[in-house]
């Protein structure tokens, strides 16, 4: 799941537990939208950990040409 796909899940949990006022028998759609809120938050953090670990910098290493060598 991507960064947009967690700002969705934030957003439409929003919605549902604060903007709603829905009533079923079976769900309660409060919950529902407190669950995918932390679904969505929680894939955030999990997104950016992996990509703070994609960007270390790795030092640049010299290169040796073959006339350079020592043999």
């Amino acid at each position: 799941m991507g960064l947009g796909g967690c700002f969705i899940l934030i957003g439409v949990g929003a919605i549902l537990a604060f903007a709603t006022d829905w009533k079923m028998d079976s769900v309660n759609v409060d919950m529902v939208g407190w669950i995918m809120m932390i679904v969505g938050v929680i894939g955030v953090f999990v997104y950016a950990s992996v990509m703070r670990r994609r960007r270390m910098v790795v030092p640049p290493t010299t290169v040796v040409s073959p006339d350079e060598r020592q043999l």
